[in-house]
C-alpha cells in the first residue's frame, strides 16, 4: 500500500510539474495592478542593525516588492555543504512586515573562492590556456559539468527551503546571463557530444562543415576541437556551431535551474531570468521552460548617443523600446529587472543623466506593457566595484537620490493610473493596424558578421533601418522567430535573412498568398541553415518568391557612394546592392544610378495570391530610403501611419495612450482633441511623458 501511495504521489508530482512549464504567464500578474515596482537590496551588504530601517524606508518610497540574493552564494553556503539561511530568512520576515513581497535569486555567477579552490576545473579556461579567476562574477564556466552539477545541488536546496514561502512571488536564476567561450577539456568533451548528438555520423559532419575544403576531413568526433576564434581563417561552419553550442550550454543551463526550482515551488511562484539584450545571443529564445524573459537596461554610460549636443544625458529612444519589442513576443509577459537609478560607474564617462530620465524610462518601460519594473539597487555601496554607482539612497543610507526620488514619484503615479483602468479596455484601431512583425534569427546575424564581405555592412543597423521607420510611423513592432504564427500579421519585415531552408520559403509563400505583406531584404536566401551557399544560382529557393532572379550583387567603397533611385529621391548607399532581374509581371520600385549597372532594378514588388512580397535588394547609408518604402507600401494597403518627429515614441497599452519625448525640444502629439490627458498634455518637454485614454 505504501508503495502504491508514492507512486500516486510521484504521478500528481509530474502531472503538476507538467502543468508548471506549460502555465499561461498572465496568471502571476493581475490586469489591474497594471506594473508592480520593486529594488535591488543586499542585506548581506549592510549591518542587520540597520535592516529594520532600510525596509521600512523602501516601503515610504513607495515600493512594492524587493529583490535577494543573487549574488549570495557565499553566504548561503559558507562551507562545502553547510547551508545558513537564518540570515535570509530574517530579511524576508522584515520585508513581509513591511507588505514587500520578494524575489528570490540564485545566485550561480558568483561561486564562493573555497569552491573554486577546491575545484579549480570549474573556471573558465581562456583560449590561450590561462583560467580566469575568483574576484569577479561570471568567471565559472557552465560548460563545466561539475560546476553544474554542484549549482543544482545549493539550487535544491534554497528551492527547498523558499519553494513554498507564499512571500516569495518568483525567481530570478543567475545574473545577466551571457554565452563564453571555455576551452577547457570538460567543454572540449561536451562540445564533441553535442556535435555527436546533431550529426550522428563524422561523415555529416564533414559534409555540414566542408571539411573537404584545405583538407580538413575528421574520421572521429574525438579528433575535433574547439575552434580558435583568433586563428586566421578558421573553418567558418565550425565557428557557427560553437555559437550554437555555447548559447544551447546557458540556455539548457537555466532550464535546469528552472526544472530543480520546480520541483519544490508553489504554483503562484514564477520564475525568470534578466538578460542583457546586446549579450543574450540567442539563448534568450531558448530557455523554453522559464515562465518568461526579463532584460536588464542601462541608458546613460559613457556612449555619445541621443539627439541634440546633450542627447547622451537621455539616451536614445530606440534602446528600451527595441527591447521591449523584442521580449514581450516572447511569452506574451515580460519584466524589466534592472533598470539604471541615476550615475553609474562602469561605463567609459559616467555623466549624470538629464532630471526627468529615470522618470521618462520608467514610463517607456510601461508602455511597451512590462509587467514590473525593478532597479539596481536601493543603497548605493560604499564598497566592491561599483561602489560610484548611484542608488535610490545615497552612500548614507538614507537621502534619496534624484533616480530615487523619481522612482518614488512614478510609483505614485501608476497607483494612480490603476484607479483608471478599465477591464477590457482595448487599443486603438488604427494603432493595431499598424502592428508589423520583424522576423529575427540571432544564426543570422553571427553569419553574417563573420562573414560579412565590406567593412561597411553592420547587421544590427540594417535592422535598426526598419525598426526606426516603423516607430516612427507610430506601429507597434513585434520581434519574432521561426515558432511564431505569421498569420497574426498583416505585414512582416524579413531584414537579410541570409540562412534558410526550403520549408521557410514555403511558409513565407503561404503568408503571402492567404493575404500577408511580406518585406525581405537583401543578403536573404543565400545560404544553406549550415551556412554553405546553395548548389544553384545566387540565392536560387527565393526566386519564386519575390518574382526575379540576382544577377549579382555589388559593395562600393565607402568614399565613392553611389545611388537608388525611388520615387524620383535618391538615395546614397555603400554596403550591400543586389542587382535583380525581375519577371514579367513583377513591378520595379527602384533603380541603381552611377554605375556600369545604372538602370537596373534595386527594389521590386509584385502581388502573391492575396498578399504581396516585396524584396529591398540594397542597403541604404541612413535608412531614409527604407523609410520610403515602407511608407508607401503601407500606403498602398491602406493603413494609417503617424509621422513622429525623431525622439518621440508613441504606444498603446490596457487602454492607456503613452508618449515620451527623448528629443531636445518641446513637442506636440498629433491627438484628439478630446482625450484626457492624465500625466502631462498635448505640449511634451524634452524627458516629458504624456499618459492620457481616448
Amino acid at each position: 500500500m505504501k508503495k502504491l501511495s508514492v507512486l500516486f504521489c510521484s504521478f500528481i508530482a509530474s502531472i503538476l510539474f507538467m502543468q508548471a512549464s506549460d502555465r499561461d504567464p498572465h496568471q502571476f500578474f493581475p490586469d489591474k495592478d497594471l506594473s508592480l515596482v520593486g529594488v535591488y537590496y543586499y542585506p548581506e551588504h549592510w549591518e542587520q542593525s540597520q535592516w529594520v530601517r532600510d525596509f521600512k524606508q523602501i516601503k515610504d518610497l513607495g515600493f512594492e516588492f524587493v529583490h535577494f540574493a543573487e549574488f549570495a552564494w557565499a553566504q548561503i553556503e559558507p562551507s562545502e555543504g553547510v547551508y545558513d539561511f537564518a540570515w535570509l530568512d530574517k530579511a524576508v520576515d522584515l520585508a513581509d512586515k513591511n507588505g514587500l513581497k520578494v524575489i528570490m535569486c540564485t545566485s550561480t555567477a558568483t561561486p564562493p573562492v573555497w569552491l573554486v579552490r577546491k575545484y579549480p576545473e570549474v573556471l573558465i579556461e581562456r583560449e590561450d590556456g590561462t583560467k580566469w579567476d575568483h574576484g569577479s562574477r561570471q568567471h565559472p564556466s557552465v560548460s563545466n559539468t561539475f560546476f553544474r552539477e554542484y549549482s543544482l545541488k545549493t539550487i535544491d536546496k534554497l528551492a527547498q527551503h523558499y519553494g513554498k514561502d507564499t512571500r516569495i512571488i518568483g525567481w530570478q536564476l543567475d545574473n545577466e546571463p551571457r554565452v563564453s567561450a571555455d576551452y577547457g577539456q570538460v567543454a572540449q568533451q561536451r562540445f564533441r557530444d553535442w556535435l555527436r548528438n546533431r550529426y550522428t555520423t563524422i561523415g555529416a559532419l564533414n559534409k555540414a562543415w566542408g571539411t573537404a575544403f584545405w583538407s580538413q576531413v575528421y574520421s572521429d568526433f574525438s579528433e575535433v576541437n574547439i575552434p580558435r576564434m583568433s586563428q586566421q581563417f578558421m573553418n567558418a561552419h565550425q565557428k557557427l556551431d560553437f555559437k550554437r553550442f555555447i548559447t544551447d550550454e546557458m540556455a539548457s543551463f537555466l532550464d535546469d535551474q528552472t526544472r530543480v526550482i520546480r520541483k519544490y515551488s508553489i504554483p503562484q511562484q514564477w520564475i525568470t531570468t534578466n538578460y542583457i539584450p546586446e549579450y543574450s545571443d540567442g539563448h534568450v529564445r531558448k530557455s523554453d521552460e522559464l515562465d518568461f524573459h526579463s532584460y536588464t537596461r542601462y541608458m546613460v554610460f559613457g556612449e555619445n548617443y541621443g539627439i541634440g549636443r546633450k542627447g547622451y544625458r537621455l539616451g536614445p529612444v530606440e534602446r528600451i523600446a527595441k527591447a521591449n519589442d523584442f521580449f514581450r513576443p516572447i511569452d506574451g509577459v515580460y519584466g524589466v529587472m534592472e533598470l539604471q537609478p541615476g550615475q553609474v560607474n562602469w561605463g567609459q564617462i559616467n555623466s549624470q543623466p538629464l532630471p526627468g530620465a529615470v522618470r521618462l524610462w520608467l514610463w517607456h518601460v510601461f508602455a511597451g506593457g512590462s509587467k514590473f519594473a525593478c532597479t539596481y539597487r536601493y543603497r548605493q555601496p560604499i564598497y566592491g566595484t561599483e561602489l560610484y554607482h548611484y542608488g535610490i539612497v545615497g552612500p548614507d543610507g538614507v537621502t534619496p537620490t534624484p533616480g530615487g526620488l523619481e522612482y518614488s514619484e512614478f510609483i505614485k503615479e501608476i497607483k494612480q493610473l490603476r484607479k483608471e483602468y478599465k477591464t477590457g479596455a482595448k487599443n486603438p484601431e488604427s494603432y493595431e493596424k499598424r502592428r508589423t512583425a520583424i522576423l529575427f534569427n540571432h544564426e543570422n546575424s553571427w553569419e553574417m558578421e563573420q562573414n560579412k564581405q565590406t567593412t561597411e555592412w553592420d547587421t544590427e543597423k540594417h535592422i535598426d533601418k526598419y525598426y526606426d521607420a516603423l516607430k516612427n510611423f507610430g506601429a507597434p513592432v513585434d520581434f519574432i522567430d521561426e515558432r511564431a504564427d505569421f498569420s497574426k500579421y498583416t505585414t512582416m519585415i524579413v531584414p537579410a535573412y541570409e540562412m534558410l531552408d526550403k520549408e521557410l520559403v514555403e511558409r513565407w509563400r503561404r503568408y503571402a498568398e492567404q493575404g500577408g505583406n511580406l518585406v525581405l531584404t537583401c543578403r536573404t536566401g543565400h545560404k544553406t541553415r549550415n551556412g554553405q551557399l546553395w548548389e544553384a544560382p545566387f540565392a536560387e529557393p527565393i526566386y519564386p518568391l519575390i518574382g526575379a532572379k540576382i544577377d549579382f550583387y555589388d559593395l562600393l567603397q565607402p568614399s565613392t557612394p553611389d545611388q537608388v533611385v525611388f520615387d524620383g529621391k535618391r538615395y546614397d548607399w555603400t554596403s550591400w546592392g543586389e542587382i535583380l532581374i525581375p519577371d514579367t509581371d513583377t513591378q520595379t520600385w527602384a533603380a541603381y544610378e552611377g554605375d556600369y549597372y545604372a538602370g537596373r532594378p534595386a527594389i521590386i514588388t509584385h502581388r502573391l495570391g492575396k498578399g504581396t512580397v516585396t524584396y529591398v535588394g540594397v542597403d541604404s547609408k541612413d535608412g531614409e530610403m527604407e523609410k520610403a518604402v515602407l511608407k508607401k507600401l503601407y500606403g498602398q494597403l491602406n493603413i494609417p501611419l503617424l509621422d513622429l518627429a525623431p525622439g518621440l515614441h508613441i504606444e498603446y497599452r490596457d487602454g492607456f495612450g503613452i508618449a515620451v519625448n527623448y528629443s531636445d525640444k518641446t513637442l506636440s502629439l498629433p491627438l484628439n482633441p478630446n482625450v484626457k490627458y492624465i500625466f502631462g498634455g498635448k505640449e511634451i518637454k524634452t524627458a516629458g511623458v504624456s499618459v492620457w485614454k481616448e
